[in-house]
């Protein structure tokens, strides 16, 4: 099978093209975001706690996505809440609402009627190919609004995701664009959910921005160089595995590890630095 050749013949193969680069470019400006706030974890445990939204809906006969969003911004929002109160520690709520979503959805899962282990496989590891139409209409809408608004916004968010207390010397409501920047990576999260899965999600947020810190002290640079990284290789990934007839999640992230890895190996001294605060840029 030629993909380049059989994606002009099927849909879905168009889908999942549209879907990689799409994905590709909204993990790109989230996972900068995320991985410069140092959130990697908090992101790790609002995937995992999406999977109770995922297991009531699929009880309740819903949209699992739509179940899957609703609890992860619920939980994205709990999180921020009880932290910016000090409630409780921030790692400490992470890990509760992991091991909890995961235990709602695994209740809801074996309740559900006629339900087998299979009927998981693509929320768990990703199924890129079986991406339907309106999803990847929903999936480039929003990333649409990531880009308008990382265009209009990279310097305030910048600011929140290195310092919150100059980002309020700046006059920026820290705590209200907190609580929305946590809607917007909770929602990003969901929508990647069908591409990677629960399991392989975390990579695709966080490998291309790692890979593009090493080549660049610019966040806004960092910022469009991984949604470079993240599209290349969710395309060669979905390619290899269209081609080679193996999962198409694992052969992105192997991709993405591989462009990871190259960029430490070959990467010059005088570009390894940093990634630079540009609050004078």
């Amino acid at each position: 099978m030629d993909f380049f050749t059989d994606i002009l013949q099927y849909q879905y193969l168009m889908n999942a093209l549209l879907s990689a680069i799409f994905a590709g470019i909204m993990c790109g400006i989230v996972g900068t975001y995320i991985v410069s706030r140092r959130m990697v974890f908090w992101c790790g445990g609002i995937t995992h706690s999406s999977f109770g939204g995922l297991g009531i809906a699929m009880y309740s006969g819903f949209n699992p996505i739509a179940g899957a969003l609703i609890f992860a911004v619920a939980s994205a929002l709990g999180i921020e809440w009880a932290n910016q109160r000090k409630i409780i520690r921030e790692d400490s709520a992470i890990g509760i609402m992991w091991s909890v979503g995961m235990a709602v959805g695994a209740l809801f899962m074996s309740l559900t009627p006629g339900y087998t282990s299979g009927d998981l496989t693509s929320y768990m590891f990703g199924s890129i190919i079986t991406v339907n139409t309106p999803e990847v209409i929903l999936l480039g809408a929003f990333t649409t609004l990531c880009v308008i608004g990382f265009t209009l916004w990279w310097r305030p968010i910048m600011y929140l995701a290195f310092d919150r207390d100059y980002s309020s010397s700046q006059g920026i409501a820290t705590q209200y664009a907190s609580y929305l920047l946590t809607i917007v990576v909770a929602v990003a999260i969901v929508l990647a959910i069908r591409i990677m899965g629960i399991v392989l999600l975390l990579s695709l947020f966080t490998i291309p921005s790692v890979t593009a810190n090493h080549l660049t002290k610019s966040y806004r640079n960092m910022s469009l160089l991984a949604s470079l990284i993240a599209v290349a290789g969710a395309l060669i990934g979905l390619i290899v595995s269209y081609n080679w007839e193996v999962p198409p999640g694992t052969c992105i992230i192997f991709t993405l590890s591989a462009m990871l890895f190259a960029t430490k190996t070959l990467s010059l001294p005088n570009i390894k630095t940093p990634l630079k605060n540009e609050n004078n840029s």
